[in-house]
């Protein structure tokens, strides 16, 4: 098995090369990418030109700002990507403002010498993650590793699934929030997971772009559960804020559904191995009677059913 020199653009792409044991060739990573907490002392090559402290409103005022301006959100340190000369780098095509774009690495690979191997991870579905991880492993010369790891996922998730349907357990209504101001309904595989976990996403269809969901729109879907999930945000945050706009009038009807707040930056906005804790966070949420209690790291309650 060759060794590489890999650079992850992508939290997610992180965690693939972390799962499929080849950590020791990571070179650098992205400003974002956190876990496994070995990464953390790696270098850095992508800077965000948006400040992730700021309200959720701001963000997305400042991401429109940029993008209606013709201007990344984005940096990539091309100087210090080239001084690293890596063998692969991970990149992505699924979204601008999540990870810097496709295009830019190409333009910059274009020029180096020798050309690292792009990899982008497109999928938008779980079958599309998997095939991600499998075109990394493929990269990698770990196909094994990479099988092996798909297998333990389909493990986790058959045992959510006959379990559910051994206990015949209904399906309630969920609707996952993925940005509060404005609010965003999930899409792309965020669907899957509530289906997979037990319930039925009453907002969005697998594979589809995340969009702006009115306060009207989500309360005529007569969800039973909410589940608040920011993308990037940690539950800790995700709690305070998603406490915070149910406290609103305009929330005023969700006084009695329950309501929980994810680890969005961990379980729902990466596309990587996590998506099976994903589910199985959301199925002990769905069906608290037959599932062990999710981590406080990964969910917190915000609000409970009324008696």
């Amino acid at each position: 098995m060759s060794a590489h020199r890999i650079i992850s653009l992508l939290p997610a792409a992180t965690e693939i090369v972390s799962a499929l044991g080849a950590l020791n060739q990571l070179v650098a990573v992205s400003h974002e990418c956190d876990f496994p907490a070995e990464v953390r002392s790696l270098p850095r090559v992508t800077a965000s030109a948006v400040d992730p402290e700021a309200s959720s409103r701001d963000i997305d005022d400042e991401v429109r700002r940029l993008a209606h301006a013709g201007m990344p959100v984005f940096a990539l340190d091309a100087a210090r990507l080239a001084a690293l000369a890596p063998t692969v780098i991970l990149t992505q095509t699924l979204c601008d403002v999540c990870a810097v774009s496709d295009g830019d690495v190409r333009s910059l690979g274009s020029v180096l010498d020798p050309a690292p191997r792009l990899i982008p991870l497109c999928g938008t579905t779980l079958d599309g993650v998997w095939r991600d991880i499998m075109a990394v492993g493929a990269a990698l010369g770990r196909e094994t590793e990479a099988s092996a790891l798909l297998a333990d996922v389909d493990r986790r998730l058959g045992y959510v699934h006959e379990t559910l349907e051994a206990a015949r357990a209904p399906r309630p209504r969920v609707a996952v929030i993925e940005w509060l101001d404005p609010v965003f309904a999930a899409g792309h595989w965020t669907p899957e997971l509530v289906r997979r976990g037990g319930g039925i996403d009453v907002l969005a269809e697998p594979g589809a772009h995340s969009v702006v969901a009115s306060v009207d729109r989500i309360r005529d879907a007569a969800p039973d559960l909410l589940l608040f999930a920011p993308c990037g945000f940690d539950v800790e945050r995700a709690a305070r804020e998603g406490a915070a706009l149910l406290a609103t009038p305009a929330w005023g009807w969700a006084s009695g559904i329950e309501a929980w707040a994810l680890d969005g930056n961990a379980l729902t906005s990466r596309p990587g191995p996590r998506l099976a804790d994903a589910v199985e966070t959301i199925a002990a949420l769905v069906a608290p009677s037959l599932f062990t209690a999710p981590a406080g790291t990964y969910a917190r309650r915000i609000s409970a059913r009324r008696p």
